[in-house]
Order: C-alpha cells, then structure tokens, then sequence
C-alpha cells in the first residue's frame, strides 16, 4: 500500500496546485465508506479541462507516463473518457474520469474530507459520498453485464455501514441513471 500511497499523495499535490477540484471514487472510496478490499489501483473523478492536461502533466514531473496529447484536447477528456497516469518508479496507475455530467458534479459538491486506511495512517483526501459510490457502483455493475461480485459486495457493503443514507437522493438519482430495479435488490439484500 505504500506505493498507492505515495502515487496518490503526488498526484493530489499536482491537483491541489493547479486548482483541479478531484474526489477519489471507486474501490477505494467504497473500502473508506464500506469495507476495506485491497486494490492495485485508485481512481479519481477530476473536473479537468482539455487545456489542463498538459500543466497536469507538467506539474506531475518526469516520474509519470501520460500523453497529454491523447488527453486533452480532442482526446480522453474532450470525449468524456477515463484516462490512465502512471508514477513510472511504481509502475502503480490511476484512472482519472473526467467529470462530464450532472452526476459528476453532484458526486464532487457531495465529496468529504476522509481518512483513507488503504493510503496510510493520517491520509485524508476527498472521498465520494456513501450515496454517489452506491450509484456510480451500479452504473458499473450494470455496464458490466450484472455479473461482478466484487462490484455487488462493495455496494452491500457500503450500504450497510451507511445507517443514515439519504435514500431520497440515491432513489432519484437511480431513476435518472436507469438503475433503480438494482438499487431495489441491492436494498432488499443488503
């Protein structure tokens, strides 16, 4: 987890100093809102622009592989797709997805300041709402063929550790996202 660590702890800093708002999603978000399962990467929820992919990489230094060609304009972020960062001395990878709607953004206003055990002691970054992992979570289980255990449990899993989920909020948002026969089972099961 060191490695992690460290890679998300530079990539952070870059973020930090060029103004780009982030909050971290994913696995890594679910295990500090849920239950903790290990994983090789972190990924991030950026609202980055096309002409800040190039200060981003800039501002990441020699120690990172990314294409700020293929990333910024008429690439990755302009089509609204995920694109890799990798710290080279690691080998370790980020995903960073591009906010590109509605519920990108409602994901970033929702975001708090958590500790993240899977980053180390007294690593506190911003996280992804119980809520916003549940449904950003079944937009994947769903985009994946329903067919992720991993996926379901930590769903579940952040469910159950969340006692006061605003369930007004997920239920609305899982209409607008065509998840809400999902999020009926994951509720029942859960």
């Amino acid at each position: 987890m060191l490695r992690l660590a460290k890679t998300f702890e530079l990539l952070a800093a870059a973020l930090d100093r060029l103004a780009i708002p982030y909050v971290v999603v994913g696995s890594v978000a679910s295990s500090a809102r849920g239950s903790y399962r290990a994983t090789e990467d972190i990924d991030v929820l950026a609202r980055i622009s096309p002409s800040q992919a190039r200060p981003l990489f800039e501002a990441l230094g020699k120690d990172w592989y990314a294409d700020a060609d293929q990333i910024g304009i008429g690439g990755a972020i302009d089509a609204g797709r995920a694109f890799n960062l990798i710290y080279i001395p690691f080998s370790q990878k980020v995903d960073v997805f591009p906010a590109k709607d509605d519920f990108c953004a409602a994901q970033l206003e929702h975001a708090t300041i958590l500790p993240i055990a899977a980053l180390g002691p007294g690593a506190e970054y911003p996280v992804a709402a119980a809520e916003d992992i549940v449904l950003a979570k079944l937009q994947w289980y769903k985009a994946g063929g329903e067919t992720s255990e991993r996926q379901w449990t930590d769903i579940l899993n952040v469910i159950r550790a969340t006692p006061k989920m605003n369930w007004a909020y997920v239920e609305s948002w899982g209409a607008r996202l065509g998840v809400d026969t999902l999020l009926s089972r994951a509720r029942a099961e859960s």
